[in-house]
């Protein structure tokens, strides 16, 4: 029989409604039958496209013996941390409290009054090693839930009282920072597989966007060569998908070629627009043609016919990690014929001892990226293994994530002059209109036709930034009012006017156990960088001294923590080095409309530019034809009326 996650639109849910485990959603009809028979609560935290939350589907959820256990003992609630993000974050917390590190699946044992006094992430069934199963791990928490509860509460409200005094650290943004970020860089740097640290590694666009910009500002060459090593080497390996093109989540290995198989749409969103990024400093094609080929993957496979962008693809297939893009030399052969099939396997590395577990990953770790031999097949080999494998698709579409899709293929469009990616993120913006805002208000996701829940900090800071983005690439004033009306709306929901920052959940949201505000840079960059980065370039194209004051005080909000750890909060550097060492601005006042879809071209794509309509005291026309406005390096320019690149 179906339990209570049937009527729920989450992939993630949905994918445990069969499951013999009576699994409710998170909502007070659970929390209300814990109480009702005096029983814990398991909380299940994880998505949809999580290899190891379907290994411990597998092994317990969907196990008889288990499911017995947790329905005799225990409430247990399944949560979609992509469309809960506040319960994810404070729970993460949680689990990082109790064990020292986080992870999903997150497991969680608490009171019915949402108060956690047991956590972790992965548990198999049985014990094994060091690892204590699942199955002894329920048997105990029963025992002393029944015989020593007090113990339990009491732990309980120490992790809380814990969590409650962590507060952020007070400073000033300093531009000194800047330096010392980029000095960690350096140290953890990779200067032979690119990338920083050790495997497991990450992309981490965001970090390499700052490395680019202080490189723009500061001539700074060992930033842009950390960049554009790092980029290449992602490129050439297995993270990226040289068949169907678009970034896998996380290299498994130090250089890049083994993925961990999901594809997520922020991941490829980020990587876009530092690909983006490289191209416009450098000018070197191969930059482009990577942003080019990703945004392809991305509307060819993770747009919906509506114009939303889906989440993510699984990695696993057939019940195996990563199947569906492995192959051997033989297959290759057999579908190309040896001539093409020979050079094929050659140039991506599929032998016949293979890279990854007895078959190959297609990488060009020991190949030129820049030889297009094969490009003449590669659709047919696209097509062979499209056919021979499902992948999973989680077609929910979230606000926060395709705000990030829209902003990226913005920036792709400035830099290709392609208007096809200018059109996609024009329909992602209606779409988002349409099916995921209420007047100013914002909701998380949208799937088979219904809103999730109300927005968080992440969804209006990444659709202002979307705002922006659109602004910068269309100058339609739309976009612009937009922006300003969504920030006030932030401010109105989310802002901590005591201590500054803003609140992960906001007044309209659900009260939980705790009000997180999230700083760190993660995967993602934080709702708070993304705000310092959206307030400093508000100040900048509109003349409101308020967004100058809002800005600042973001900055220097979260400049406490960046200071413990500064490479941990690269969109938040990126907005201190835009705050104290301002990119090039252009005004533009205009004589007549004209056609102004050439002037967001006309300029290099890290200019902010302002269209004025009007001509006024401070900017008026230069013998009455449209007249543009330099500053740079804190002066400005002679108005002039036509622009010559060579100024910047």
């Amino acid at each position: 029989m179906p339990n209570q996650l049937q009527f729920e639109t989450s992939p993630y849910l949905l994918q445990h409604a069969e499951n013999p485990v009576n699994w409710y959603p998170w909502g007070e009809e659970a929390f209300q039958r814990a109480r009702e028979e005096d029983k814990p609560v398991f909380l299940s935290i994880g998505y949809s496209t999580c290899h190891w939350c379907h290994v411990m589907a597998h092994e317990s959820f969907e196990d008889t013996e288990i499911a017995s256990l947790l329905n005799q003992y225990f409430i247990s609630i399944k949560v979609d941390k992509e469309e809960r993000p506040d319960i994810d974050s404070i729970y993460m917390s949680v689990c990082q409290a109790f064990t020292g590190s986080g992870g999903w699946p997150t497991s969680i044992f608490m009171t019915a009054e949402q108060e956690p006094f047991l956590a972790g992430t992965y548990f198999p069934k049985k014990s094994r090693g060091r690892m204590i199963g699942l199955r002894e791990l329920l048997l105990a928490v029963h025992e002393k839930w029944e015989q020593d509860r007090a113990a339990l509460l009491y732990q309980a409200q120490e992790v809380i009282s814990q969590l409650e005094r962590q507060e952020a650290i007070k400073s000033r943004a300093d531009i000194e920072l800047l330096d010392s970020a980029a000095a960690i860089y350096e140290q953890t740097y990779d200067g032979k597989n690119g990338g920083f640290g050790r495997a497991p590694k990450f992309p981490s666009p965001h970090n390499l966007l700052f490395l680019m910009t202080l490189y723009e500002r500061e001539d700074n060459k060992s930033c842009l060569e950390m960049a554009e090593h790092t980029l290449m080497q992602m490129y050439r390996g297995g993270i990226f998908d040289h068949i169907g093109f678009g970034f896998c989540r996380y290299s498994t290995d130090a250089q890049f070629l083994a993925p961990h198989f999901e594809k997520m749409l922020y991941d490829n969103a980020l990587l876009i627009l530092a690909y983006s990024k490289a191209y416009a400093i450098t000018k070197k094609e191969v930059y482009r043609r990577i942003a080019e080929k990703t945004a392809d993957f991305i509307l060819r496979e993770m747009a919906s016919p509506e114009g939303g962008f889906y989440s993510a693809q699984d990695a696993d297939s057939d019940g195996e990690e990563g199947k569906y893009y492995l192959f051997d030399p033989e297959e290759i052969i057999r579908l190309l014929g040896s001539k093409d099939g020979e050079a094929f396997n050659r140039h991506f590395d599929i032998t016949s001892q293979g890279n990854f577990e007895g078959k190959s990953i297609p990488n060009l770790l020991h190949s030129s990226p820049e030889n297009h031999s094969c490009g003449r097949v590669l659709e047919q080999v696209y097509q062979y293994r499209k056919q021979r494998l499902p992948l999973h698709l989680d077609d929910k579409i979230l606000t926060s994530w395709n705000s990030l899709m829209i902003a990226a293929l913005c920036r792709l469009y400035l830099v290709s002059k392609n208007s096809s990616y200018l059109k996609a993120a024009k329909q992602a913006d209606g779409f988002i209109q349409k099916n995921l805002c209420r007047g100013n208000m914002l909701f998380v996701s949208f799937r088979a036709g219904r809103q999730g829940a109300k927005g968080f900090l992440d969804d209006y800071a990444f659709y202002l930034f979307s705002q922006l983005a659109l602004y910068r690439a269309t100058l339609e004033q739309g976009y612009l009012e937009r922006a300003e009306k969504i920030c006030q709306e932030i401010f109105t929901r989310f802002q901590d006017q005591e201590k500054g920052g803003f609140y992960l959940y906001g007044t309209e949201n659900e009260p939980l156990i705790l009000r997180p505000k999230e700083t760190y840079d993660g995967a993602v960059p934080s709702g708070n960088s993304m705000m310092a980065w959206n307030l400093v370039h508000l100040s900048q194209i509109v003349p409101n001294r308020n967004y100058e004051y809002e800005a600042e005080r973001q900055l220097n909000f979260l400049a406490g923590d960046a200071a413990q750890y500064p490479t941990g909060y690269a969109m938040f550097l990126l907005a201190l080095l835009d705050f104290k060492e301002p990119p090039p601005k252009m005004t533009i006042v205009l004589a007549d409309r004209g056609n102004i879809e050439e002037y967001p071209l006309m300029f290099p794509e890290n200019m902010v530019i302002r269209l004025v309509g009007k001509p006024s005291e401070e900017f008026p026309l230069k013998d009455n034809q449209t007249t543009f406005y330099l500053c740079q390096n804190h002066s400005c320019l002679p108005p002039v009326n036509h622009f010559d690149e060579n100024a910047i």
